[in-house]
């Protein structure tokens, strides 16, 4: 094998029979994005021994094996930044970050520099997975700009796998804290609802019927009420996009400040803007996985941000 070029194999199962190849791959893959796979797939990096001609439209079938080369990781055009970071675990294989929000995770168009990879670019000098690809080195995974809390990321093309293949397996252990407009009845209950694109804005994410999308399942718990709102913890047994907001709009309980899926409420308004919070209040503020090296138990906590202690103080019966 030529230095530095990966190997991934991924085979159809049930839940992909019948789907596009590049939406049933990236559902296989979860470190690799769906524009990545397409990538892959027009260069010429994606075979299958039951298939003479690929394309990112094609059918796939059950029990198809499909085979994805990765090229060995070209040179970073990405910039090293001098970007503060509050660094909660870091070993040879992998970090874990507390990031604020405001921080974007990646590169990408409109957001070029100053993300959560130019800081970790400079903080470990250059070492980080490439299978991300150029412009996400060591991104498992990822949380909203505006999403406070914990994320890990990967040193290591080993660690960069094992924590691909926990993701992929629903056995990374997350928890979210958030505060939402109206109080949840039930107290406590599972959103079991598939996520996808949505038909009317397609930056936006919503629930679709069984099939469409993605399959995503959230169990929420209530663990303060406030005035007019509520403290609820978010426990993800999937990862999908935006998930935690779509599914708490989906019940009639959006994220306050949320611009994109919490409409502002009566009353409100004043408070937001006197404490000047323009972000949804989101913090993942519990991580837990076992180290794809070592294999070893790891968790990790994040206290509420400042921002988000000021509004429950202001909300507070």
């Amino acid at each position: 094998m030529v230095p530095g070029v990966s190997i991934l194999d991924a085979i159809i199962s049930e839940a992909q029979n019948g789907l596009r190849l590049d939406r049933a791959l990236a559902d296989l893959l979860p470190d690799l994005s769906r524009e990545r796979i397409k990538g892959l797939i027009g260069e010429g990096q994606v075979s299958c021994a039951q298939v003479s001609k690929i394309n990112a439209s094609m059918k796939v079938a059950l029990g198809q094996t499909y085979t994805v080369t990765l090229p060995a990781p070209v040179p970073l055009d990405t910039v090293a930044q001098d970007i503060p970071l509050t660094i909660v675990h870091e070993d040879a294989d992998l970090i874990v970050v507390d990031k604020p929000a405001g921080l974007v995770v990646h590169p990408a168009a409109g957001n070029l520099d100053g993300t959560l990879v130019n800081a970790l670019l400079h903080h470990c000098e250059g070492q980080l997975s490439g299978i991300g690809g150029v412009a996400r080195p060591g991104i498992v995974h990822r949380i909203d700009k505006d999403t406070s809390g914990l994320l890990v990321v990967a040193k290591s093309d080993k660690a960069h796998e094992g924590l691909a293949r926990q993701f992929k397996d629903h056995s990374i252990d997350r928890l979210y804290a958030a505060i939402v407009y109206g109080v949840p009845v039930p107290a406590f209950g599972t959103v079991d609802a598939w996520v996808g694109r949505s038909d009317a804005d397609r930056k936006k994410m919503a629930v679709h019927r069984e099939g469409r999308g993605k399959h995503a399942v959230t169990h929420y718990r209530m663990v303060e009420r406030l005035q007019g709102a509520a403290m609820v913890e978010c426990r993800l047994e999937t990862g999908r996009t935006h998930q935690v907001r779509v599914h708490m709009h989906h019940i009639g309980h959006p994220l306050i400040g949320d611009p994109v899926y919490g409409r502002e409420r009566k009353g409100f308004k004043s408070i937001l803007e006197t404490l000047g919070f323009k972000r949804q209040a989101l913090h993942a503020k519990s991580l837990g996985f076992i180290h794809p090296v070592t294999s070893e138990r790891l968790l990790f906590q994040s206290v509420l941000p400042s921002d988000m202690q000021e509004l429950l103080s202001q909300l507070h019966v």
